[in-house]
């Protein structure tokens, strides 16, 4: 029988086609979906993510994780999800701003999130605020998430803000925020509701902002 620890070592060595194996074995098995996540693909991720920082690991084999991530994410939720009605805990627009073309670190965040219950709409890299704007008016999500990995585009959440204002929308939903260069203190600055440091994170985030 498949383990947990050899998923997340799939995991950790970018290994798509043994992820997916090792996922379907564990689900097959028995081994609940959300353990799956937790103590399989999510703490291969983890690891991937603490051997980047210390630059033990680069971005070409960080990629190959990360895609075998979603390979794996994608399998449990159409496991998970078969056969039963999906409860939707809440709506997401999420997108990387304006002039950012970085989504590893937005797409993982979207992959827990659905893997949570959220209903989450992708926007992509690279978001003008007219983008988020008419996403806002389309989906008329719960929360929107914003996410950059530059000190040079990080500002434009603060224009995303800005222009759901503008626009009569702010009040409409809660705005939650995220990437490297980005803290609390700059959360708190720009009138964001919400900061996560980390995919993880970023689901209890949203959860409190729902609860209100």
């Amino acid at each position: 029988m498949a383990s947990l620890e050899e998923l997340a070592q799939a995991v950790l060595d970018g290994d798509e086609t043994q992820v997916v194996e090792l996922t379907k074995s564990l689900l097959t098995s028995g081994v609940s979906p959300k353990d799956v996540i937790d103590k399989g693909l999510m703490a291969g991720i983890d690891k991937v993510g603490e051997l980047f920082k210390n630059n033990e690991m680069f971005v070409p084999e960080v990629l190959l994780s990360a895609a075998a991530l979603k390979a794996g994410m994608e399998l449990v939720l159409k496991e998970s999800q078969q056969g039963a009605e999906v409860t939707t805990k809440g709506t997401v627009v999420m997108g990387t701003v304006e002039g950012d073309l970085h989504d590893i670190g937005k797409n993982l965040v979207c992959m827990m999130l659905e893997s949570n219950g959220f209903k989450v709409y992708d926007l992509g890299v690279d978001v003008k605020p007219d983008k988020f704007i008419e996403a806002v008016k389309q989906y008329q999500p719960d929360i929107v998430g914003m996410s950059a990995l530059l000190t040079t585009t990080m500002v434009n959440m603060k224009t995303t803000i800005d222009a759901l204002a503008a626009a009569g929308l702010r009040d409409k939903v809660k705005i939650l925020v995220g990437g490297a260069p980005v803290n609390q203190k700059f959360a708190d600055e720009i009138g964001a509701d919400g900061y996560a440091p980390d995919a993880a994170a970023a689901v209890e985030v949203c959860r409190k902002c729902l609860a209100g």
